[in-house]
């Protein structure tokens, strides 16, 4: 998921959800992966480190947070790349904004795509039926 630390009106509320989702699911193999990117209107200005500590520190994310990536564009990260071949949105492949969300599969597939308007506690149920899928 691409994470900014200034987007007004879905970084407290994603971040809170994602570290309560995390805790909840840990346990049974649930991994948040969240990558920085500054694509969208450069809400994402900080070094790695602030990132890290921003997010680690303010919503205790134990989760990885990696280096920031291009999430669209000829320098698109693989990972992203992977993700966006495998499950278009609605108005095609591209990341439109930040915080949209991939929900992966035990056998590495893209099981759904979600916008950024879609809280994470909206995917509970999805991210529940993917952990109660067989072993791949």
């Amino acid at each position: 998921m691409a994470v900014p630390s200034d987007c007004a009106g879905f970084t407290d509320s994603n971040y809170t959800q994602l570290t309560e989702l995390y805790t909840k699911y840990k346990d049974r193999g649930f991994e948040i992966l969240a990558f920085p990117c500054n694509q969208f209107l450069r809400q994402e200005p900080g070094s790695d480190e602030q990132i890290q500590e921003f997010a680690c520190t303010r919503y205790k994310a134990e989760y990885p947070i990696f280096q920031k990536v291009k999430v669209n564009g000829p320098d698109t990260s693989p990972v992203y790349k992977f993700l966006k071949a495998s499950k278009c949105g609605y108005f095609g492949s591209r990341i439109k904004w930040n915080f949209t969300k991939f929900l992966v599969g035990k056998d590495g597939k893209v099981i759904n795509r979600y916008s950024t308007l879609t809280s994470p506690m909206a995917i509970e149920a999805d991210i529940q039926k993917a952990l109660e899928a067989p072993e791949p």
